[in-house]
């Protein structure tokens, strides 16, 4: 591998009204943009064609289970937090066709999904983003088993990272340890500073990628004062966060709270939608699913999301192990935040807080954490577990 250009890291800064100087050359380059937009009330991601599409003067408020937007009183290009989509709808698609068979007079053949990919640039990817991508990255292609449609995406895909500037009212990414600062993992960062006198965004490469990138754009070296003020952007937001979590020996606290009475109380208030599960940007539960025509001539084999709080995702021989409410939130809760360090090294959780938003209970995972602390029954850690709590006991 070349040695990275002494430039790559260097802070540079690019006006607002020249950031679409930076999408053209992504779409020169080849490059699908993806990034955000308002629609339905939302902030989504969507294919961009360029900065009118971005939600300039919008921000969101969260709270749990509750999302609403508002005009900021600026014209900020990245003022929001996050809305219900994540990247990974883009790297690990909800729906993927994994293989398709055709049958005549010949026989049968049967071919790979050969669609072509596109080649994805993400504009406004959050530090808790990279983090979440990271942890797919872990699953899906540093394991034992590689998804190979997941490492395609991935290999072809350009970020564009954003530092947060406003975390959300269920934000909790400082305890997390993955924001509000990003610190690896992207091929530019962008910085966007707004004061009385100034508007504009503190670009830096991450990678001989982006510095390619970075030098077709009219930026120049930034000040000092320039870096500072980027740099108080980042503490500004991490001294603003909407949550906070104690994550000190979790693994064992939930491990060792596996009767924890607050499971039942918690299940009288889940309703099992999956919505935690579905806007979470780590969750990767999926099924397949087998359809045939009625002619039997062709049949096609699709990989969708499935999620652990539907009946039929831990049904085994006749049965679901998982039948009541309570089995399938521990379940989340204690992969989540405790098998994973075990089976991946790592927290599945990044601390962006779309699954407080999201659940139409207000279920917040701060509060659960919290309250089983409280409650802590005290018993011994399990010892060397490597697996996920199961069943209704």
């Amino acid at each position: 591998m070349a040695d990275k250009p002494d430039t790559v890291g260097q802070s540079r800064v690019l006006q607002p009204a020249r950031l679409g100087d930076l999408l053209e050359s992504l779409r020169t380059r080849g490059y699908e943009l993806v990034g955000p937009t308002v629609r339905d009330g939302a902030i989504i991601y969507d294919t961009i064609s360029g900065p009118a599409d971005l939600p300039v003067g919008w921000t969101d408020e969260h709270g749990a289970g509750n999302y609403r937007l508002r005009r900021r009183d600026d014209e900020a290009l990245f003022g929001y937090t996050v809305g219900p989509h994540s990247w990974k709808k883009f790297l690990f698609p909800p729906a993927a066709l994994l293989w398709r068979a055709s049958r005549d007079a010949d026989g049968i053949t049967i071919a790979d999904d050969d669609d072509d990919v596109p080649r994805f640039a993400f504009i406004g990817v959050r530090p808790c983003e990279l983090a979440a991508i990271s942890i797919l990255d872990r699953v899906l292609l540093q394991g034992e088993y590689t998804d190979p449609n997941y490492a395609t995406r991935r290999r072809q895909a350009f970020i564009v990272a954003v530092n947060c500037a406003q975390p959300g009212g269920t934000c909790f990414c400082s305890s997390m340890n993955t924001g509000p600062e990003a610190t690896g993992g992207f091929d530019l960062c962008l910085t966007e500073v707004i004061g009385s006198d100034a508007h504009y965004l503190l670009a830096k490469a991450g990678t001989e990628a982006g510095e390619t990138v970075l030098a077709d754009l009219p930026v120049r070296t930034a000040t000092e004062e320039e870096m500072a003020a980027a740099a108080a952007v980042c503490a500004d937001a991490a001294a603003h966060m909407g949550r906070t979590v104690d994550t000190t020996a979790i693994r064992d606290l939930l491990y060792r709270n596996a009767e924890n009475a607050r499971w039942n109380e918690t299940a009288t208030r889940c309703l099992a939608c999956a919505n935690c599960t579905m806007v979470c940007p780590t969750c990767f539960c999926s099924t397949v699913e087998d359809t045939t025509d009625l002619a039997g001539t062709h049949a096609e084999r699709r990989r969708v999301w499935d999620s652990c709080f539907t009946a039929d995702f831990s049904y085994l021989h006749g049965g679901s192990i998982r039948r009541s409410v309570r089995a399938r939130y521990r379940q989340w809760l204690t992969h989540k935040l405790a098998a994973w360090q075990d089976q991946f090294g790592v927290s599945g959780c990044v601390g962006c807080g779309r699954c407080i938003t999201w659940c139409p209970a207000g279920i917040d995972i701060t509060e659960e954490i919290e309250a089983i602390r409280a409650r802590d029954i005290g018993a011994p850690p399990v010892a060397d577990s490597k697996e996920t709590v199961h069943g209704d006991a």
